[in-house]
């Protein structure tokens, strides 16, 4: 697989990473311990490099799943983790207190038996402490070695560039796919100018991307998108239209609709590395395929057209989430 840079600092990963979450959290139930490993280290043979976690995926589960399944190829890995909640957990508050981010990343290293992390995110911008004593926090962790380069996610323009002069960050992660569109609109730009890559998250919009979710399908109750109203069944179904344009675009290059949707992203800047995460290794399989999808700008342009009638139905976030986003 084709290698992209995300910063200024050298920070180098696959084209395409992978995201942990959903192993251990957030969709439904946990995946089986052997499963997964297998599927982190199929991930790694298929030529991924860049792998992405946090203590509040489970919490603490997600990174001791990692720790253990990367520790034979460690050195050729990039794992990246968060810090920002009381606790690793979400429902507890915000909390990137200097002090909290010193114990994150000292925990952090210890469930994922490594001496270093290789890109540090702050989850959510914490509006009780200053972003520059969030990020001269992360500052003196690289100093002493036990972080190589600092992350945002779902960071506003304002934040990143306080936290960039400060700790110049290597790249933001935060949601960016064909049915959520917004971070073209100021983020993009920002980060051009500043020189930081991006990390799109839920790049296959949850799932909904690839035409395998319908206005019928059952979430498991512990699945996070029960309380997406994006995925009410009402928008659900009023979303399907975006999905046969998908399906149309993709049948004509012969791929299939999540790949169309992850080569439309890394077609969008050469600093673009998205994170799709999935349980099955076929749909890894089929995820990391994207990096072979050639697409013209004919074919940009044509899904542009496509898609300019198209309006996505729904929030992306329940409304007590979502005022953490964008700060």
């Amino acid at each position: 697989m084709q290698t992209r840079k995300l910063g200024n600092n050298g920070l180098e990963v696959s084209a395409i990473g992978l995201g942990c979450m959903g192993l251990s959290f957030g969709y439904g139930p946990a995946a089986e311990t052997k499963d997964a490993i297998k599927l982190i280290r199929t991930a790694f043979d298929e030529g991924v490099t860049f792998f992405d976690t946090a203590e509040a995926y489970g919490p603490y589960k997600n990174e001791e799943l990692l720790g253990e399944a990367l520790a034979p190829m460690r050195d050729q890995v990039v794992i990246a983790t968060k810090f920002g909640f009381v606790g690793g957990e979400t429902a507890k508050g915000l909390d990137s207190r200097p002090e909290n981010i010193r114990a994150v990343a000292e925990a952090s290293l210890l469930r994922l038996k490594t001496d270093r992390i290789d890109l540090f995110y702050q989850h959510r911008v914490d509006p009780n402490i200053p972003v520059e004593d969030m990020a001269g926090a992360v500052k003196e962790l690289i100093r002493e070695g036990k972080v190589k380069h600092f992350g945002m996610s779902e960071a506003g323009a304002v934040a990143i560039r306080r936290a960039h002069a400060v700790q110049p960050l290597a790249a933001l992660q935060s949601e960016y796919s064909l049915w959520w569109r917004e971070p073209e609109a100021e983020i993009l730009p920002t980060l051009e100018e500043l020189g930081i890559g991006f990390v799109p998250f839920s790049p296959l919009g949850k799932g909904f991307l690839t035409g395998a979710i319908e206005a019928s399908t059952a979430f498991a109750k512990d699945d996070f998108r029960n309380i997406v109203p994006r995925f009410s069944e009402e928008n659900r179904q009023a979303n399907g239209g975006l999905v046969e344009v998908l399906g149309r675009l993709a049948a004509a290059k012969g791929v299939t609709r999540a790949q169309i949707a992850l080569a439309w992203l890394l077609a969008q800047k050469p600093w673009i590395v998205p994170i799709p995460g999935t349980t099955k290794l076929h749909r890894l399989e089929e995820n990391l395929g994207a990096a072979s999808v050639a697409l013209t700008a004919g074919d940009l342009a044509g899904i542009a057209t496509a898609l300019a009638d198209v309006t996505v139905q729904g929030d992306r976030y329940p409304a007590h989430l979502q005022q953490r986003v964008n700060r």
